[in-house]
């Protein structure tokens, strides 16, 4: 008979509580996930406590806070601090988002972190995106045309342009796919709404000549259909960008051409 069993560091163990600051009054505890791989040990939760009349108001701000005068060997990612480069994504208190615009007032009580879930932790709060940038890597991310380039540039109608709005902003910080379940079933063979939306994005520009290969590579049980309209990924999205909308739309492209 099969025994299932879960992997030895599935299992999150209490971590260490470090000492408050002396002669803060206003502390605010954070508990946040620490996990090293090489270590061989399970993954836990330490507690800090962080002074908030020294800390700025964003979760990354406590995070560089707790790194620079707590515990160094803290580990994230984290670049722009502007929402733009999405280096910062994790679980804060239980939502997907970039810590650099997450306000600590937005959140109740002690304030949990965790990395971005159902993906490879490569240490602490720091997921392994390789398979997530090589599926957006495959739609094929730039523009593709096949007649011959005009002299200065490709021209596009204001009305045309107007379609790319709500697309062009991702910036590619996975929250949306990490937290939809069909993502975490078949991440495998699945695109998943972030580079989804990037397929989009590139089907409806006007300038782009390579609409029918990109169906083409999107017409599979997996790649496209997968998605089951759960909505987890325009309700978690950092941006307020809607990718469920964007795999509708493909899907009704499907249906057209068929048609």
């Amino acid at each position: 008979m099969v025994e299932f069993a879960l992997p030895k560091n599935s299992r999150v163990m209490v971590g260490k509580t470090w000492p408050k600051p002396e002669g803060a009054k206003n502390l605010r505890a954070f508990k946040i996930y620490r996990y090293d791989p090489d270590s061989g040990q399970n993954p836990r939760l330490d507690t800090y406590w962080v002074d908030m009349d020294s800390c700025g108001p964003m979760v990354l701000d406590a995070l560089i806070k707790i790194k620079n005068e707590i515990d160094p060997t803290l580990t994230f990612r984290r670049s722009c601090r502007e929402g733009i480069c999405g280096s910062c994504a994790m679980n804060i208190d239980g939502i997907n988002t970039l810590a650099c615009i997450y306000g600590l007032d937005e959140i109740e009580g002690e304030v949990k972190i965790y990395p971005l879930p159902h993906m490879p932790v490569v240490k602490d709060l720091v997921p392994d995106l390789t398979h997530f940038y090589a599926q957006h890597a495959a739609i094929m991310p730039w523009l593709e045309t096949y007649t011959t380039p005009p002299e200065k540039e490709w021209r596009q109608s204001i009305e045309d342009r107007k379609k790319l709005d709500g697309l062009y902003e991702c910036v590619m910080c996975a929250s949306c796919s990490t937290s939809c379940p069909s993502y975490w079933w078949n991440g495998d063979r699945y695109m998943g709404p972030a580079a989804l939306l990037h397929a989009y994005r590139w089907l409806v520009d006007s300038r782009d000549e390579a609409k029918q290969e990109r169906l083409d590579f999107l017409e599979d049980p997996f790649r496209l259909y997968r998605c089951h309209t759960i909505m987890n990924c325009t309700r978690t999205c950092p941006k307020g960008l809607n990718p469920a909308k964007a795999i509708a739309e493909i899907k009704k492209m499907m249906v057209e051409r068929v048609v």
